[in-house]
């Protein structure tokens, strides 16, 4: 999953990318409104951590465009103000959750989590499609009764697909919610390629009913036998 960390003070933007990077998640950071702004017109994330009192704006500003453009994306609120008023606006304009600061980190992953889950897989962790069971957090695979060992991003293609069950992924959609927004400078989408054909071979070697089929040049579709 991909999180976008809106946050201007660097130590904190650091320990806050660091901490969602153990969690295996693809963070990407934007120090200023300006950056932010550019970043949540171009790509989606699972879920935005957005600090109110940027340098060079407000990041409620940033909520209303992001309700404006009717983007999925889910949104906490990080913020050193915690005045009634910043909460009830926050919420109204379609943030998830606020946290206040200072906070431990324990409580971001939790609070990141409960976002994701929600937005992404109906509010729970564990998901089932097909003979397909998975542990979103715990990061595993069962097909039947037997565990399938996927590696980092097998697995995360395999989530991202899932979440987008029955829709068309485009190949660029994909590496740039797998990989991260600077994909857009590869040169071509040959990793991904190797990723899903990896993939593939190991849910049909294990008997899944689920299959990912191929739109020749465009992307990727999730579909259950």
């Amino acid at each position: 999953m991909k999180i976008l960390i809106i946050e201007d003070e660097p130590q904190m933007r650091d320990t806050m990318r660091q901490t969602l990077e153990r969690e295996q998640y693809v963070v990407e950071t934007a120090p200023d409104f300006r950056t932010a702004n550019d970043k949540i017109g171009a790509y989606d994330y699972d879920c935005i951590l957005l600090d109110i009192g940027l340098p060079d704006g407000n990041g409620l500003e940033l909520l209303q465009q992001l309700k404006q453009m009717e983007k999925a994306d889910g949104v906490i609120i990080v913020s050193a103000k915690d005045s009634l008023d910043d909460r009830i606006k926050g919420l109204d304009l379609g943030a998830d959750d606020y946290l206040s600061k200072p906070f431990h980190m324990a409580e971001l992953r939790a609070r990141v989590r409960a976002v994701v889950r929600r937005r992404s897989f109906e509010g729970s962790s564990l998901i089932e499609i097909g003979n397909l069971r998975i542990d979103a957090e715990g990061r595993s695979l069962e097909i039947g009764n037997d565990g399938v060992a996927l590696n980092r991003k097998e697995f995360d293609v395999l989530t991202y697909l899932i979440a987008n069950k029955l829709r068309l992924v485009t190949k660029a959609a994909l590496a740039e919610h797998v990989w991260g927004d600077h994909i857009d400078q590869a040169d071509s989408f040959d990793f991904i390629y190797s990723q899903i054909k990896n993939l593939r071979k190991k849910l049909t070697e294990a008997g899944a009913t689920v299959q990912i089929e191929a739109v020749y040049g465009v992307g990727y579709k999730l579909s259950v036998a």
